[in-house]
């Protein structure tokens, strides 16, 4: 999401804390209200920056409502108003750098950026049409009255309903999915008014700060990829950027802001 300054304890620390927060999978870095969360055996409250996202834990966007969260393996999620997910599942053992997470969509849109877990293809977002393995890469899945939309944007995504299974590696390829009985469609490019759509969703709405106030917009254009190898068209920061502070910010605004499909014009 565009305009927010990210809030990021480090993973290291969140594991050295202990038995406390064995059941902490990430934290809440951006969030505009009213977005809400469940913990388990918990009351529904609103959420906010630093907030621990726990195992199990129901998030809830209204109209105006988005966030973005991080997880231990560096992964992340932002989702989009009027969204509703559960992270059902999320096992991450740093040492042997293995684990997997499986979150459930029941309506609305995310973008999932790979951490550590995606390297191993042990990621899984279901939605009631389809379930979708992510390897590698980063992935928008919207899911509404029509089904489920994917757009694959980095990487290998693997689709699987009662109908069968269905791979798609092309980068800028989105496909649909009418419903958990019903065989994925066939991949089409994604055009350049979806990748507009899906940007406006996963953004923050004029005035929004994601959460800081005083925080100012961001260029976008510079932090809409998660890696120097993905763009390196991009300008990246110069030798004279190297305060810590600095590094630090615009290393996790760029894993967690929404990474646009890559649009593949021609044959």
């Amino acid at each position: 999401m565009s305009g927010k300054f990210i809030i990021v304890p480090l993973a290291a620390a969140l594991i050295a804390a202990g038995p406390a927060l064995a059941q902490q999978v990430g934290t809440a870095t951006a969030v505009n209200p009213v977005s809400e969360s469940t913990p388990p055996g918990g009351a529904t409250d609103k959420l906010a920056v630093g907030a621990r996202v726990m195992h199990n834990e129901r998030i809830h966007t209204s109209s105006s409502g988005s966030a973005q969260l991080l997880f231990l393996d560096k992964s992340s999620l932002s989702i989009a108003p009027n969204t509703s997910l559960v992270i059902d599942e999320f096992v991450y053992d740093p040492a042997a750098n293995r684990g997997h997470m499986l979150t459930r969509l029941t309506q609305g849109t995310l973008q999932y950026i790979g951490g550590q877990l995606s390297h191993q293809g042990a990621v899984t977002i279901n939605t009631p049409a389809v379930a979708v393995g992510v390897r590698g890469g980063t992935v928008t899945i919207t899911h509404g009255a029509n089904g489920t939309q994917i757009t694959n944007q980095y990487g290998t995504i693997t689709l699987t309903n009662a109908a069968g299974t269905t791979i798609v590696t092309q980068p800028g390829y989105t496909v649909s999915v009418a419903n958990r009985n019903t065989p994925p469609g066939q991949p089409t490019r994604v055009t350049v008014d979806e990748v507009r759509r899906n940007i406006k969703k996963l953004s923050s709405q004029f005035g929004q700060d994601g959460g800081v106030r005083g925080l100012k917009r961001i260029d976008t254009a510079r932090l809409n990829c998660a890696t120097r190898s993905a763009c390196p068209e991009q300008p990246w920061p110069s030798a004279a950027e190297n305060d810590a502070a600095q590094i630090i910010m615009q290393s996790t605004q760029r894993a967690t802001l929404p990474t646009p499909p890559r649009v593949i014009r021609g044959d």
